[in-house]
């Protein structure tokens, strides 16, 4: 099968890499360092903002050297701060060697502790480290939106943080609703986001806390994404009165991803299936609900294979450090090959599926993939089969898997199809596998 052309690329505003990014991609340049002028309701919401906006670096231990940087909002008296995860995972996942400092925006500097993490909505819950009680009066606080005051389409949001570590900022852009086909809610934020303000608040023009800087499209003007404030108000709830975390955090993401990764495969497989995806076969192709769906066809300019392709994709992945999982996707191809031959056909189409790889990660993070290829019958359909298994390393019970199918009725015809799951148990991936392969079949 031939690579994928089109997917909805996100980056997260933490640091300086890309976590997903398509090949030949490049990142946006950074905004003018004078733009278009503040509005008088930007400097005030800042200037009431400006002492609850922390920068967060993650630093080496015992050198002080910054290895990122984030932005975070204080959110008690007693030092509690929220921010990304992706801002503090080096920490929560390399705590031997990484330490987590917050700096005010008048220069003061301290060390952090993680409280608690929600991987999945993408925040962590840190707290100023030894702070005394009676310093509480030094912290002030931003408050929350309540959540019986709706927001209303293109009203106005202040979006604050520390891009690019240059300096603190206020971004002005308007609220859009909540994106569409995102699996967890994430709000469409119209403004121009940069690497440096994750974690950083989303304020309405009373400077109330409205959501949390996350990512923003690469290939895309002003399309910015927060996670909503709700989120936060919970992992704030929770997280208050917990302990610092102590040692790898590896153990907790696996934990919160079997509970993605069973509410994710519970909603797949309840959707169903479109109708009428092949004018032959029963092809599975998922509805456009939490899966974006696009088509292609490219007949031959000389005389060979023309083929038809179809890729449904999620927008919504799970950081967890390196890498990222937690998401589905399906795609296939139908070929003809009567411009070939018979034997040329054979040759193309048993090329094309041996094409195909399942090394999605470097073999630090997971074991190599086990596979296992069978021929099938599905109501008298012959179909080639294979299904791969690779488990992750370092969180445990979770696998990522692969079916590849190929129809065998046809001597110049026929479908290749593509399923993948990851971040899922092994009972999830056996059913998601038989539930993907039942979806074949001939059309009544």
């Amino acid at each position: 099968m031939l690579p994928s052309s089109r997917w909805a690329w996100l980056m997260l505003l933490c640091c300086t890499g890309v976590v997903a990014q398509p090949p030949g991609a490049t990142a946006l340049p950074p905004e003018p360092a004078a733009s278009a002028p503040v509005s008088l309701s930007a400097r005030k919401v800042y200037e009431q903002a400006r002492s609850q906006l922390v920068q967060i670096r993650t630093v080496l231990k015992g050198r002080a050297s910054q290895t990122s940087v984030g932005s975070g909002f204080v959110v008690s008296r007693e030092g509690h701060m929220l921010t990304n995860f992706h801002v503090v995972s080096e920490v929560a996942l390399e705590p031997a060697t990484h330490d987590l400092v917050y700096v005010t925006a008048d220069g003061r500097e301290a060390r952090l502790n993680i409280l608690m993490l929600d991987v999945l909505h993408d925040l962590a819950l840190v707290k100023v480290a030894d702070a005394n009680p009676k310093d509480a009066k030094e912290f002030d606080v931003l408050t929350f939106r309540p959540a019986t005051q709706a927001l209303a389409q293109g009203e106005r949001m202040y979006s604050l943080g520390n891009p690019l570590d240059v300096g603190f900022a206020v971004i002005e852009g308007n609220y859009n609703g909540l994106v569409e086909r995102s699996f967890y809610p994430q709000i469409f934020f119209s403004g121009s986001l940069s690497a440096g303000m994750s974690g950083g608040p989303a304020l309405d023009q009373e400077g109330r806390v409205i959501g949390v800087n996350v990512a923003r499209r690469v290939d895309g003007e002003q399309v910015s994404f927060l996670v909503p404030a709700a989120f936060a108000v919970t992992l704030l709830e929770r997280g208050r009165n917990a302990p610092p975390m102590k040692g790898p955090a590896h153990a907790e993401l696996a934990r919160q991803l079997m509970v993605h990764q069973a509410a994710l495969t519970e909603r797949f497989i309840a959707q169903g299936w479109k109708s009428a995806t092949h004018p032959r076969y029963k092809v599975p192709v998922p509805p456009d609900r939490f899966m974006r769906c696009w088509g292609s066809s490219e007949p031959s300019r000389t005389g060979g294979l023309d083929f038809e392709r179809s890729d449904c994709v999620m927008d919504t992945r799970i950081f967890v450090g390196k890498f990222t999982t937690g998401a589905f996707s399906v795609r296939h191809e139908s070929y003809d090959g009567s411009k070939l031959g018979t034997l040329r056909f054979a040759a193309r189409y048993s090329q094309s599926f041996r094409n195909e790889s399942f090394a999605r990660l470097r073999s630090e993070h997971m074991t190599k993939p086990q596979c296992h290829e069978d021929f099938i019958d599905r109501h008298g359909l012959p179909l080639r089969a294979v299904v791969c298994m690779r488990a992750y390393k370092k969180l445990p019970q979770l696998y990522d898997v692969s079916v590849l199918v190929a129809t065998l009725d046809q001597n110049q015809a026929g479908v290749q199809g593509r399923f993948d799951a990851q971040g899922v148990s092994f009972e999830n991936a056996m059913k998601l596998s038989q539930h993907y392969l039942d979806a074949y079949g001939w059309l009544k």
